[in-house]
């Protein structure tokens, strides 16, 4: 939520709202008021808040009903109980209910001020309680799915340890699709002195070019039609911290501009505003783009890839770290039975080749998937190789005959294709006629061939065979 402070009051009495709104206002908090409940639920549907004043008497409505609406739209808004009409019974059943407390009217601005001074403190307490053991278990994910024993996989480690102390420096992480470089950015910004402040990702892919503007830098109210309100930007909300831009390579020329000016001076700029805010945030950007193609190409700016480039963190496929395949499946495994209620121990030998010959384009993102499906499907203590999704099986045959193909090839090293293709069929003609007691037709027969070729390829490869 944005660093200002949002309270809504829903009052029928203008004197009441206005009132509030006055105390609040000197207060430098944001401030909304309604007359009846209907029409603060439908803003609240669209619009957080950090605390509301709500009226139990209302002309719509009866006040429990809306608390109770209010909690489902957003369950970590504070409500507080105002009303004329006071009595034990309704305080208790509002706070049961989930309302944060309860006030009298006509109250003192005293009364007021203390009340949404607690309310706002708690609120805050709570919320930093989430996020350190929100940040306690992606970090504990992070690490955990960094797992292997390869030496790729170590190296890793080792930079992400080492990376994280230079808190100033940007990042740059290169990597195919699917192999972690989202979980290697916030392993990072958990071991860095940034920790204890936010981490906040965006895929710069999957925004359109306006919005990813304006998600970034945020905007003034009346920047465009639609700006009603002022935003914040990611850039602003993750002050202190780390912001993590994935799929750097598909920013438009004109926001690279932006983000190497953030770079340079540590200042942003909101859409509609002429003033620049300062923010101390470290930039890890992922990739798996070849920039320096793209700046060939125009896509990308060099000055901007110079400045992103620092510290570069190169995350290796599954391919190039196949001892770490089987400690990646296992671990998955683990995780799904708990997830599925399974007691699945492991994978066959036979499980075991097929998962590690095959090359896993989509990485530890496809290896995660299969391990779902075979969780899933899996009814027996161990996974076998009919168990395993088609594409792995099917790959494993490929192999086979690659491997059967190789063998061949290389025992007839040196020889011309007719030399081979004749020793091949001469060796084939043998065994068909040694399996027909040396028959010339029913070899024929078993060659499915006419009588007559196969005498003239007997002939031709100088072979002897005398009809029984």
């Amino acid at each position: 939520m944005d660093g200002e402070k949002k309270i809504v009051v829903i009052d029928d009495e203008a004197f009441i709202r206005l009132n509030l709104e006055r105390i609040f206002q000197e207060g430098q908090y944001s401030v909304t008021t309604f007359e009846n409940g209907n029409s603060a639920i439908e803003y609240l549907k669209n619009n957080e808040a950090n605390l509301a004043f709500l009226d139990l008497n209302l002309p719509d409505r009866n006040g429990i009903e809306i608390l109770k609406d209010i909690k489902k739209i957003q369950p970590d808004l504070l409500v507080i109980i105002i009303t004329g009409f006071a009595s034990v019974e309704s305080a208790v059943n509002a706070l049961k209910l989930g309302a944060y407390d309860y006030i009298k009217k006509p109250f003192k601005a005293d009364a007021i001020k203390l009340i949404t001074k607690l309310a706002l403190e708690r609120q805050l307490l709570s919320r930093r309680v989430q996020e350190l053991s929100k940040s306690r278990e992606e970090e504990k994910q992070s690490f955990e799915e960094l797992l292997g024993s390869s030496a790729s996989l170590k190296r890793l480690r080792e930079q992400i340890e080492q990376f994280a102390k230079y808190d100033e420096e940007t990042v740059l992480i290169t990597g195919e699709s699917g192999v972690g470089k989202e979980l290697v950015s916030r392993a990072i910004h958990q071991k860095s002195p940034r920790s204890r402040y936010p981490f906040i990702e965006i895929n710069c892919a999957s925004i359109p070019e306006n919005l990813l503007e304006s998600e970034l830098f945020g905007f003034e109210k009346g920047a465009f039609t639609d700006a009603k309100t002022k935003k914040i930007g990611l850039f602003e909300k993750a002050d202190k911290g780390t912001i993590f831009l994935d799929e750097i390579g598909e920013m438009s020329i004109g926001l690279q501009a932006k983000l190497l000016r953030l770079l340079e001076n540590k200042q942003i700029r909101r859409l509609g505003s002429t003033e620049n805010i300062n923010v101390d945030v470290r930039i890890i950007a992922a990739t798996n783009k070849d920039l320096n193609k793209a700046i060939e190409e125009k896509e990308f700016r060099s000055d901007l890839y110079y400045r992103l480039n620092v510290l570069r963190i190169h995350v290796p496929s599954l391919r190039e770290r196949k001892d770490d395949i089987i400690i990646l499946a296992n671990y998955f495994l683990e995780k799904n039975n708990l997830r599925f209620g399974k007691s699945i121990r492991g994978f066959t030998k036979d499980a075991e080749e097929l998962l590690v010959n095959y090359d896993w384009p989509g990485n530890v993102r496809e290896l995660k998937n299969a391990i779902d499906r075979i969780s899933i499907m899996t009814h027996d203590e161990m996974v076998g190789k009919e168990e395993l999704p088609d594409e792995i099986k099917n790959n494993f045959r490929r192999l086979k005959e690659n491997r059967l193909a190789e063998v061949i090839f290389s025992s007839y090293a040196g020889r011309s294709l007719e030399e081979i293709i004749g020793e091949v069929e001469s060796q084939i003609i043998i065994n068909a006629l040694k399996t027909s007691n040396n028959n010339v037709s029913k070899a024929a027969r078993l060659l499915n061939i006419k009588r007559e070729t196969l005498r003239y390829k007997l002939s031709k490869y100088g072979l002897l065979a005398g009809e029984i």
